[in-house]
């Protein structure tokens, strides 16, 4: 927990922060005006996520998709700080054989449904979700349709 919130931080003093708390998992990739991209390993994700929200008050979720690179899946987070307009993208890399990631719904409600869409999509599991199940297609669907390894009706 930090010693105490910064309610309208500077790209440096959160570069700096996440420098000293995370170096071992998380990589600042670049910056732009008012935007920061970050990798971070998925062990961390939501360590990370607790500590941007109570150290530099980003204290809402844009938005959480996932990707499909054939070769892994990937979560992508944007958090939002209102007082600056800063953006933050942090990128996690999954493995396609292990697809499971923490999930932030705790820490921002409005991650919850964005959590589950991804999971109905890609079958990513975010484990400890509050009740992670599909929205649309059936609870017993097997496939999930925004894999490319999922193949379309009439495809060979």
């Amino acid at each position: 927990m930090p010693e105490k919130l910064i309610e309208a931080p500077t790209a440096e003093e959160i570069a700096a922060g996440v420098e000293t708390e995370f170096s071992y998992t998380t990589v600042l990739k670049r910056t732009a005006v008012r935007r920061m991209y970050f990798s971070c390993d998925r062990r961390s994700i939501r360590a990370l996520c607790q500590y941007l929200k109570d150290a530099f008050n980003f204290e809402h979720i844009t938005s959480l998709c996932g990707v499909d690179w054939t070769d892994r899946l990937q979560v992508v987070y944007h958090l939002s700080n209102y007082c600056t307009g800063m953006v933050i993208e942090i990128t996690v890399d999954i493995p396609n054989d292990d697809p499971r990631i923490d999930s932030v719904a705790l820490i921002w409600e409005g991650a919850n449904w964005h959590e589950r869409e991804t999971y109905e999509l890609f079958g990513i599991v975010f484990e400890g979700h509050p009740k992670l199940e599909r929205l649309l297609t059936p609870q017993n669907y097997e496939f999930f349709p925004f894999r490319k390894s999922y193949k379309l009706r009439g495809q060979e």
